[in-house]
C-alpha cells in the first residue's frame, strides 16, 4: 500500500460517511511466547485507510472537521525501544509521512478522544475485535452522555464502519490490481518451484520452506496465510497447516499457497504428482476438477451473480462424479439429493484482496429475500472446485482413495469479462507433469 493510495481511500470513506466520525484501530503485537511476539501485521482496514504499519495506533476520521478531519495517536519515538526493536515513525512521522493532520501520542487516546467525539451524532465503529478497547471507548461515549445538562453531547448510534468501508474494498482500483498481480507473478514462481523440487519423500516443510522463502526473496512480506503443503491423504484436510510428513511415492501434493505484496494477497491452490507422473486414477479425478474450475473461470463476466459461479463448477463436477461412479443418478437428482457434496465439501469462490477471504457482502436485496449478488467489473475472486476422497472411503476405487484435488485460480472481473491473475502457473495435466 502506498500513502497515496491510502488518501484516496480515506478521502472517499470521508465523503461516503458525510458526518458523524470514525475510530479505527490496529492492534497491538501478540506474545508467542514469553518475551517474544508474533510478527505484527495491520488491520487490513486500518491498512486500507492509513498505510501505517505499526502496532497500537487509532485513527479518528471526522469529516469537514477544521482542524483537519484525520488525527492518528501512535507510540512516540524512543530511541532505548527502537534500538531494541527497530525505528518508529513516532508522532512526526504520522503527520509528515502518513499525512494526518494532528497527530498524538498512544498514551493520549483517553484524554482527547472525547474531545474529538464532542457533538459527533455517529460514531463508526466496529465493536467486537478487541473486547477492553470495546468498553474503553463505550464507556467515553457514556460519560459524555452523562453530561448533558452541561451542554456535553457523545454519539448516539454507532454504525458498522464496514457497511461503507467493505464495500469500497471489494472494488479494486487500478493500483491495487497492480500490487496484486505482482503478488500471483510471486505466487507463480513458487508454485513453479515447488513443482521442480517435490519428490518421493521430500517432506511437506520442505516444499513449505521453499515456497515461503520465494515469496521473501521476490519481494514480497512472506504467505498471505499459513502455506496448506498436504501430501497423500493430508490433502483431505482442508486446512492441513501440519506440514511435517514426507510426501508417499506414488501420492499427490496439494500446495495451497499465496504471496502477499503491500498488504494484498494471492490465493492459489495446485495438486501434482511426487513421482512427477499421475497414475491413472488420479488423472481422472484431476481432469473432472480441471473441467469444473476452467467451466467456472469462463463463467465469470459481469452481471452473472456471484452463487451462479458455484452453481457452474458443481454441475461440472457432479457430471464426472457420475462418469466416475462416485455417485448415481443423473445430473438433475444428484444436484437435487445433494450426494455430491459426500465428495465436494466446500463451495467454489470468496472475495480476495487485503484479507484472503476478503470483504464486501455476497447477497443484496431483492424481490422476496436476499439474492446473490452481481459480479461487476472490479471485483477479484477465486475459483477452487475440488474433490476429495479418504483413505478409508470405501465407495471410491482403491487408486483414488487418499487423494485430494483442488484447482484454484484469482479472476478478476472486468468490463468485457474476467482476467484470471493466476493463469501462468501450470494447471493442465500436461503442464503440471512438465513442471514436475
Amino acid at each position: 500500500m502506498n500513502i497515496a493510495m491510502a488518501r484516496a481511500h480515506r478521502e472517499a470513506f470521508l465523503s461516503a460517511m458525510g458526518s458523524g466520525a470514525a475510530v479505527l484501530r490496529t492492534g497491538p503485537e501478540l506474545v508467542r511466547s514469553r518475551d517474544t511476539h508474533f510478527s505484527f501485521r495491520p488491520d487490513s482496514d486500518f491498512w486500507y485507510l492509513t498505510a501505517y504499519p505499526e502496532p497500537d495506533a487509532v485513527l479518528v476520521l471526522i469529516p469537514g472537521r477544521s482542524e483537519g478531519q484525520m488525527v492518528l495517536f501512535v507510540r512516540p519515538r524512543d530511541p532505548e525501544m527502537e534500538t531494541w526493536h527497530g525505528r518508529r515513525a513516532g508522532v512526526e512521522g504520522a503527520r509528515e509521512i502518513y499525512g494526518a493532520d494532528e497527530a498524538f501520542p498512544i498514551a493520549e487516546l483517553d484524554t482527547r478522544l472525547p474531545q474529538l467525539l464532542r457533538g459527533v451524532d455517529e460514531l463508526y465503529y466496529k465493536t467486537g475485535n478487541d473486547a477492553d478497547f470495546d468498553r474503553k471507548l463505550l464507556g467515553h461515549v457514556r460519560d459524555m452522555n452523562f453530561k448533558t445538562r452541561d451542554g456535553v453531547t457523545g454519539p448516539a448510534a454507532f454504525v458498522d464502519p464496514g457497511l461503507l468501508l467493505h464495500e469500497m474494498r471489494l472494488f479494486k482500483s487500478d493500483d491495487e490490481l497492480d500490487y496484486m498481480r505482482k503478488a500471483a507473478e510471486i505466487t507463480a514462481e513458487a508454485h513453479a518451484a515447488a513443482m521442480r523440487t517435490l519428490a518421493p519423500g521430500v517432506h511437506e516443510y520442505e516444499i513449505e520452506s521453499v515456497v515461503n522463502g520465494t515469496f521473501r526473496s521476490h519481494g514480497g512480506s512472506g504467505p498471505g496465510y499459513t502455506s496448506i503443503c498436504a501430501g497423500g491423504d493430508n490433502a483431505n484436510i482442508l486446512h492441513y497447516t501440519v506440514n511435517n510428513e514426507p510426501v508417499p511415492d506414488g501420492a499427490c501434493l496439494l500446495l495451497d499457497a499465496g504471496c502477499e505484496y503491500s498488504g494484498y494477497t494471492a490465493d492459489v491452490t495446485r495438486c501434482f504428482p511426487a513421482s512427477g507422473t499421475f497414475s491413472s486414477a488420479q488423472r481422472e479425478l484431476y481432469q473432472v476438477v480441471l473441467d469444473a474450475q476452467l467451466a467456472a473461470v469462463e463463467h465469470v463476466k459481469p452481471g452473472v451473480t456471484f452463487e451462479s459461479v458455484h452453481e457452474t463448477s458443481t454441475r461440472k463436477l457432479t457430471e464426472g462424479l457420475i462418469s466416475l461412479g462416485l455417485v448415481r443418478g443423473s445430473v438433475d437428482e444428484v444436484l437435487e439429493d445433494r450426494s455430491f457434496q459426500r465428495w465436494t465439501i466446500h463451495k467454489t469462490s470468496h472475495w480476495l484482496g487485503l484479507d484472503v477471504h476478503d470483504v464486501g457482502s455476497y447477497f443484496v436485496d431483492g424481490t422476496g429475500g436476499k439474492t446473490s449478488r452481481k459480479l461487476e467489473p472490479g471485483m477479484v475472486l477465486t475459483v477452487e472446485p475440488g474433490i476429495y476422497i479418504p483413505a478409508d472411503a470405501e465407495l471410491a476405487a482403491e487408486g483414488m482413495r487418499g487423494t485430494g484435488i483442488r484447482i484454484e485460480d484469482d479472476v478478476l472481473v472486468t468490463e468485457s469479462g474476467h482476467e484470471n491473475l493466476t493463469a501462468a502457473i501450470p494447471k493442465s495435466i500436461s503442464e503440471v507433469e512438465a513442471a514436475c
